[in-house]
């Protein structure tokens, strides 16, 4: 299977300078059927003209902590405007239907939910990795999941609680200010572990998704977005999104942090994730509206299954 899906990504990969296919928001997309799919943004270094970077230069193989000090403190600057839909986090709002169109449908066809009802992840517990002010935790909460939403930044999580509290329906979320290798040392578990956006700001991403894995239990769902480590990502996350187009700060990203599909389908199966589907974002700037598509070359989201040790 996971030869399989290796082997459709390269092909993809190969294929970056095709335009990307808007499809329909429903995706039921499989490795059988040789489709994948996509999402992200993130945080590094400003400089005054963006330049590609080492891909191994800004990877950190400390085992201590996946916790990028840097990252953290970016993202605490612009803590307050996270309930902004015009702020720093504008793309991350644009995005976020989009993003939850793909995992309402493979959370529900793995857990055998009814994708059609209000509620489908009723009884069903879901850690949101990386939750920032809770702008995925909520619609998840409302959608009947048990959340919880762990941040390392401390501002974000007070942002998220009060955000919270405005709605009975989200009230109930946990937050907390810690972070996933902290969950791990608790022994907490978790039906769906969630991480969006997340990965290419820490220090250790092998470390992270071992955290991640550890946080799943036998036969859960883990999802992950990021961003491509590619030209056209380059090009489009960083140069136009940060510079030309300002959608973001500059320095958001950095090109050397992101991972190509191929490598997080590796790391994700060393750490006991076996990936089933894959998918992309694509942007259409006539209609300013994101959609699920197969173009994995800038951004894309993988939804994966822990394998369970008693089979």
């Amino acid at each position: 299977m996971t030869s399989k899906l290796l082997n459709h990504l390269r092909a993809l990969h190969a294929a970056t300078n095709n335009q990307c296919r808007f499809a329909r928001s429903s995706t039921n997309l499989f490795l059988s059927s040789s489709r994948p799919f996509s999402d992200a943004p993130s945080l590094p270094q400003v400089s005054s003209t963006p330049q590609p970077q080492n891909p191994q230069s800004s990877i950190s193989f400390s085992a201590l902590s996946s916790l990028n000090q840097e990252e953290l403190a970016k993202f605490s600057a612009i803590s307050e405007t996270w309930w902004d839909s015009e702020g720093p986090f504008k793309p991350l709002h644009a995005m976020n239907p989009t993003r939850l169109a793909f995992i309402r449908s493979t959370l529900c066809r793995h857990f055998g939910r009814d994708p059609y009802s209000p509620t489908p992840f009723e009884g069903l517990k879901f850690v949101d990795v990386g939750c920032g002010g809770g702008i995925l935790s909520e619609p998840l909460a409302r959608m009947g999941a048990t959340v919880t939403g762990v941040d390392a930044v401390e501002k974000n999580i007070k942002i998220a609680r009060l955000h919270a509290d405005l709605d009975p329906l989200t009230s109930k979320i946990d937050y907390c200010c810690t972070t996933a290798e902290k969950l791990v040392e608790e022994q907490r578990s978790f039906d769906a572990v969630i991480a969006l956006e997340v990965i290419e700001h820490v220090a250790n991403p092998g470390e992270f998704c071992k955290s991640l894995s550890a946080l799943t239990v036998p036969d859960g769902a883990t999802i992950i977005s990021t961003i491509n480590r590619s030209m056209r990502a380059y090009a489009t996350a960083i140069v136009a999104a940060e510079y030309l187009l300002h959608w973001l700060p500059k320095g958001t990203h950095q090109w050397s942090s992101f991972l190509t599909p191929e490598e997080l389908v590796l790391i994700l199966q060393r750490a006991s994730i076996s990936v089933k589907e894959m998918a992309g974002f694509g942007y259409n700037h006539l209609t300013g509206r994101w959609s699920v598509c197969d173009d994995i070359s800038v951004n894309f989201i993988a939804f994966g299954t822990k394998t369970n040790p008693n089979q």
